[in-house]
């Protein structure tokens, strides 16, 4: 005689198959997500930085600049070793910039989910002849393929709200960054000036998921950019994600009035 097997349940008693997950406004399986983002980036990464450039009016570099001098990489001429990881940062430019800024003792990894956005990276890290000090790993934050303490410092920009799990893919810093370590992370964060809260909200809502449908020909991708964004945690909750992880000295610093913010955490 056959019995039906009971549903795996979660710790607050839902089944596996009623565990849901954001993917922007809307609510859909857990187990979907990942693959619902994959195909935002399968189909954006062509114009994925020629996107950022126009949604935030050249903002986003701006923004990486000063990120890379936060983190402080040894300078060209030092002749200190230093290695880099990456994280969902397939087009290869915060790479490209830390690689310029560095010395060759210097090299970084590159790991994305998307093998799409690595392609267009890949192409980019040859035409900058750094092929030789940056690596390119198609790999998920939330598991990653390295081993326990193996990078100096551990970068994710723009890619986190991405994440089905966030406090595995910050677990999974922790454990890939040395004793001594850095993460840091830039990502669009919550608005803490008033009246620019309004504008942005415009300009997200009306501007951005056009400027999708007339250059990339892709509405509901950027709309769901968009939609991610208002359901990323705020300053403050991060820092506390981050700290539950088992980062120390964690700050964090907002750019342009929190339209976006960099957030740093120390494996001590």
């Amino acid at each position: 005689m056959h019995t039906m097997r009971e549903p795996d349940r979660l710790d607050n008693g839902k089944t596996m198959s009623e565990s849901k997950a954001s993917f922007g406004f809307r609510d859909v399986a857990e187990g979907e997500r990942q693959g619902l983002v994959n195909e935002v980036f399968a189909r954006s990464a062509k114009n994925y930085d020629l996107m950022n450039d126009l949604m935030s009016g050249g903002l986003h570099r701006l923004w990486k600049s000063d990120f890379l001098a936060w983190l402080s990489p040894p300078r060209a001429g030092s002749g200190r070793s230093f290695r880099l990881l990456d994280v969902a940062g397939g087009t290869g430019d915060v790479a490209i910039s830390y690689a310029r800024k560095t010395g060759d003792a210097a090299t970084a990894v590159v790991c994305d989910i998307s093998p799409e956005m690595l392609e267009v990276g890949r192409n980019r890290v040859i035409e900058a002849g750094l092929s030789e000090r940056i690596e390119l790993v198609e790999g998920n934050a939330e598991a990653l393929p390295f081993p326990d303490r193996s990078f100096d410092a551990y970068t994710i920009a723009f890619g986190i709200r991405n994440v089905t799990h966030i406090d595995k893919a910050l677990s999974e810093a922790f454990r890939v960054v040395k004793v001594g370590g850095r993460f840091m992370c830039l990502e669009f964060s919550h608005v803490d000036v008033p009246g620019l809260d309004r504008l942005y909200d415009l300009h997200s809502f009306e501007v951005i998921p056009r400027l999708g449908e007339a250059v990339a020909g892709d509405r509901e991708s950027y709309q769901y950019l968009v939609e991610s964004i208002r359901k990323f945690p705020d300053q403050e909750r991060f820092a506390t994600m981050i700290r539950e992880a088992g980062f120390e000295r964690v700050s964090y610093r907002n750019l342009t009035g929190g339209i976006a913010a960099m957030h740093s955490g120390w494996r001590v």
